[in-house]
């Protein structure tokens, strides 16, 4: 989340919106920053260097700057992942490009975390570089190296925090999923170091496809990640860290959005709806996006509250649904055309539902437009579901009562 163009009154709407919320400070550049304290002295700013990773040169992180965001934290709540420079102390491959090479250097992470725990700052999790895994996205670290060395970090960590109970957690690698390459890291840092295993999904590829927006009509297509999924699925069930798999970054479109897409209702259509454009608000003006609205609602239904929530998304251009819900008791036997599947489920109470309809303005899915209130319309719930063609609809049931599956 880029801070320094937020007010705090929209920091405050977002925590409201949003509670609990959590934000990463990192990116592409975080394998680049420094941080001021400790022993470095020189403060350079990031310039522009086309002979740099990410067309950068090094840059860093006062501590001035550090407590203003640990104001901005502390005042709206939030929970921090802080993204750590993992590549600090190695240096670039003669032989192979774009790989780095050597052992992590960890004393400036060590006085960054000093400082913030002096400081009383809290930090849920630390992310150890960024999209360094694999082939990387212009640098990598190899998966054994890269395995030593958050073993390096977790004992850092549980250093300077002894207590479990307040520990930050650790994350990696948070870059593109590699079976071969996630395997090795894992093994290497065995069972209990690892916090949470994050990937990033950005399925459309680059931002400035002119054919962007067939893709993310396309159900066939933005299917195809579901095959990354299952690899994850199949890594964590292997070896079991703590927190499971996190999906850290999801923009859909990579570097930061697609033109004329990003920031508008299309952006719904290609991901699970859990906030994956970059800015849910206008950097510029703080107003929300488009996106916003689907990424609140599955926030605010989607979850452990009582009664059932299901989305329904319908990318054709053309043809709008009706559609019935039911649900019936599982046979595990072939059916007889004599035999009857008995309803398992009952309404009770109101015996309403709620929907949400989410459509863009006169069928134009590329406009960005205001966010209306959004207050749920009350349908009978034995009657059949609406969906509009390029429309979101979002169904909640609270009195939907069914026995759970033996």
């Amino acid at each position: 989340m880029q801070l320094q163009s937020m007010s705090l009154g929209k920091g405050w709407t977002i925590k409201f919106a949003f509670n609990p919320l959590s934000i990463k400070v990192g990116g592409s550049l975080q394998d680049q920053v420094v941080y001021g304290v400790g022993g470095v002295k020189n403060f350079p700013n990031f310039m522009k260097n086309e002979d740099s990773l990410f067309g950068f040169s090094e840059g860093c992180l006062p501590m001035e700057r550090w407590d203003e965001l640990n104001k901005f934290f502390n005042q709206t709540g939030v929970k921090v992942t802080f993204g750590l420079n993992a590549l600090l102390g190695r240096n670039q491959s003669q032989i192979e490009k774009g790989l780095w090479v050597g052992d992590w250097q960890s004393h400036n992470a060590r006085d960054f975390m000093k400082y913030t725990i002096s400081m009383g700052y809290k930090v849920d999790s630390y992310e150890f570089g960024n999209q360094l895994s694999g082939a990387g996205m212009g640098a990598s670290v190899e998966a054994e190296q890269y395995g030593k060395d958050i073993v390096v970090l977790k004992n850092l960590v549980k250093e300077l925090h002894p207590d479990p109970k307040t520990q930050p957690k650790v994350l990696g690698p948070s870059g593109y999923y590699d079976e071969k390459w996630f395997n090795s890291f894992l093994e290497v840092s065995g069972h209990d170091v690892v916090d949470g295993v994050t990937h990033h999904i950005y399925n459309l590829g680059l931002g400035d496809d002119p054919n962007m927006i067939t893709k993310i009509q396309d159900p066939s297509y933005l299917n195809q990640v579901a095959q990354t999924y299952r690899g994850v699925l199949n890594i964590v069930n292997k070896f079991k860290p703590q927190s499971g798999a996190w999906v850290f970054e999801s923009g859909g479109a990579l570097y930061s959005d697609a033109k004329d897409l990003s920031p508008t209702f299309a952006d719904g259509f290609w991901q699970t709806l859990i906030g994956g454009n970059y800015a849910l608000l206008n950097t510029t003006t703080s107003i929300p996006n488009p996106d916003y609205d689907g990424a609140l609602l599955w926030h605010r239904l989607m979850g452990s509250t009582p009664g059932i929530s299901i989305i329904f998304i319908n990318l054709s251009k053309d043809s709008s649904f009706n559609v019935t819900l039911s649900n019936y008791e599982h046979q595990s036997r072939n059916l007889r055309s004599t035999d009857v599947a008995k309803p398992n489920f009952e309404f009770r109470g109101s015996k309403d539902r709620e929907e949400y309809h989410l459509a863009a303005l006169a069928g134009n899915i590329q406009e960005t437009f205001d966010i209306p209130a959004m207050e749920p319309k009350l349908v009978n719930a034995s009657t059949p579901i609406s969906i509009a063609a390029h429309s979101i609809v979002y169904v909640t049931i609270r009195d939907f009562q069914a026995p759970a599956c033996a």
